[in-house]
């Protein structure tokens, strides 16, 4: 798996530390007040995760998305993926950065991979309900929509990460045999 020189005792701090990266990008998507969707150069229409604005020239008129049955299920699943993702970050440096618990890091998977699910579903129902709500112009989805899905992105791999590093307990423990790349002829 990590033939390309990658130290498994540093996965003990990247994996981590990877997760922490992760619950920011979350952190910032739900808490953006604009950056989810804008009309063209956000002239007339952006929208964020909790509300929408509609205005022109510093007249802006804003309405919350709560409204609605769809926002607020996005934000109900964006909020459930957080939490769950810093549970794992938790039980995360628990078993990695504290102590060596080989046994908790498929349980750290299953809740990534849980978190993974609940933020795509999320991601997704947003941009369908928002272009059946909006009718006209061209939509951008933008900054803040992009850090939610660098965050399931980033979650992916951790969990694809913590599913296969039980299997190399001996490198992460460093009690493996040095393997040499060149042998002496």
């Amino acid at each position: 798996m990590f033939r390309c020189g990658i130290a498994y005792p540093r996965c003990r701090w990247i994996v981590p530390l990877l997760l922490l990266f992760a619950i920011i990008f979350d952190i910032i998507a739900i808490a953006a007040n604009s950056g989810w969707v804008e009309d063209e150069g956000a002239k007339s229409h952006y929208a964020s995760m909790w509300t929408q604005c509609r205005g022109r020239n510093d007249n802006w008129d804003c309405k919350s998305l709560m409204e609605f049955s769809w926002a607020q299920a996005v934000a109900a699943l964006m909020i459930i993926g957080l939490i769950i993702l810093i549970i794992a970050f938790i039980i995360s440096c628990i078993a990695l950065c504290c102590t060596l618990n080989i046994s908790l890091l498929p349980v750290i998977g299953a809740l990534l991979f849980i978190t993974v699910v609940i933020q795509f579903i999320a991601l997704i129902i947003y941009p369908v309900k928002f272009n059946d709500l909006i009718f006209e112009g061209h939509y951008d989805y933008t900054w803040a929509y992009g850090f939610g899905w660098g965050a399931t992105i980033l979650t992916i791999g951790c969990g694809i990460l913590f599913c296969c590093l039980p299997r190399y307990e001996d490198e992460l423990t460093g009690l493996a045999k040095t393997k040499y790349i060149y042998t002496s002829a």
